[in-house]
């Protein structure tokens, strides 16, 4: 049995990762979305996952989704172990703004708190803050850099030993360890210190997603987990061996930070079973809904204009969209020769991620592969549908992965970071 652990991350959108999930006989529509995430969270806790992660855009793109700040802030206070992390983008928020939510929540909850760190890369979004068009894909990682950096001195504000507390003396704090962080750079002028105290685990966790040049590098500097989308194995341990060396070149340990790359899983109690699930799915495919999800993922282009069955048209670099993930797609695309159809099929689910359709055991076998060739650090758990794509996840697939010792059956820990072994 083998010591080293999995880490094991929910993802969860409304009505699951599968663009036509919201279709899908099961799904209930119009229940209140608090109701259907606390019944979800506190299943995902039952099951010691080490989180459940909320993604988020200042812009409606598909079905409307919760502030996930507000959401998990509320989540904190009928769970007790399970990590919370939430989008926060650095394109359209202020520094302080984030650091002062997050520190809120990791409070709130005990150390429970995470960071997803994100450049936003929806255009539709620019409309909402008073922008003609979307910040350019370079300078969107520049301004991330020294966002983070901001909110990282911020977060740093409260030295040990600098609350007091002493009523006799009338001293609440030692003003001497109170750290005033006046950064002055390109972006940003922020005094601090920060107004929220730490909480158990020092400060919220730092997620990053971008597998571009770019994000790598942010990543590299900024990061102690990394979501990222890896179709198959070879190029799953090529960004893994790659995001190792980087954090040795930044002056850190390959193990301080945990890769985790997405699974869209339809899991059955017989492969026929997942195969008919997932045709289901598939065959509620809406063309038009199948398009927009393609064009804003493959760089934020209208598709619209040529034939569904005919091929790929060459696009160039996106300005303002994920160009990792459009080098991902159109590879996609040409390698096996996919029409635009073929192709929002085939992201119809995993967006681009681990797809695996088959039992338990299979699924699990492919995340032991994984997880035991240098290709990952864990799963972003990506379910197909609410609630009955979690269950199988959990009932089926992490009690495969704890009888072969790859998860605990159990936390050892309570904070964020402690389940990650950060």
């Amino acid at each position: 049995m083998t010591t080293r652990q999995m880490s094991l991350c929910a993802f969860l959108l409304r009505h699951g990762h599968h663009v036509a999930a919201w279709r899908h006989p099961d799904t209930d529509l119009v229940a209140p979305p608090f109701a259907v995430y606390r019944e979800l969270v506190e299943k995902a806790e039952r099951a010691a996952l080490d989180a459940v992660f909320f993604a988020d855009s200042v812009a409606l793109t598909g079905a409307p989704s919760l502030e996930p700040i507000t959401l998990l802030s509320a989540l904190a206070a009928v769970t007790e172990r399970i990590g919370l992390i939430a989008t926060a983008t650095t394109t359209y928020n202020e520094p302080y703004h984030v650091a002062r939510l997050f520190a809120s929540l990791d409070s709130i909850s005990n150390g429970r708190a995470g960071w997803n760190l994100v450049t936003s890369d929806n255009a539709a979004e620019a409309a909402n803050f008073g922008r003609d068009r979307h910040v350019e894909h370079g300078q969107r990682y520049v301004r991330a850099r020294e966002f983070h950096q901001v909110v990282d001195g911020l977060w740093r504000s409260w030295e040990e030993g600098a609350f007091v507390n002493d009523k006799a003396a009338g001293k609440l704090l030692d003003p001497g360890r109170v750290r005033q962080l006046d950064h002055q750079g390109e972006h940003f002028r922020v005094a601090g210190p920060l107004n929220v105290p730490p909480s158990p685990q020092g400060r919220p966790l730092v997620v990053q997603a971008g597998s571009s040049e770019p994000g790598r590098a942010l990543a590299a500097a900024t990061a102690d987990v990394v979501f990222t989308a890896q179709p198959s194995l070879a190029a799953a341990q090529a960004f893994y061996r790659d995001m190792k060396e980087r954090v040795v070149q930044q002056g850190r340990t390959a193990h301080s930070l945990r890769i985790t790359p997405g699974i869209f899983a339809v899991v059955g109690k017989t492969e026929g079973e997942a195969r008919d699930k997932f045709a289901t799915l598939q065959g509620l495919i809406e063309p038009q809904a199948g398009l927009a999800l393609l064009g804003r993922m493959i760089g934020n282009f209208d598709l619209s204009g040529y034939p569904l069955d005919g091929p790929l048209p060459a696009l160039p670099e996106t300005a303002d969209g994920q160009r990792s993930r459009q080098q991902l797609l159109t590879q996609l695309a040409q390698g096996e020769n996919l029409t635009i159809r073929q192709l929002y099929e085939r992201i119809a689910g995993g967006r681009g991620h681990l797809t695996v359709v088959g039992t338990a055991a299979q699924v699990a076998d492919q995340m032991q592969l994984w997880f035991e060739n240098e290709a990952a650090d864990g799963f972003n758990l990506m379910p197909p549908t609410l609630p009955g794509g979690l269950d199988d996840l959990l009932e089926l697939v992490v009690p495969e992965l704890q009888r072969r010792g790859l998860f605990r059956t159990a936390y050892d820990s309570s904070t964020l970071r402690g389940h990650l072994k950060l």
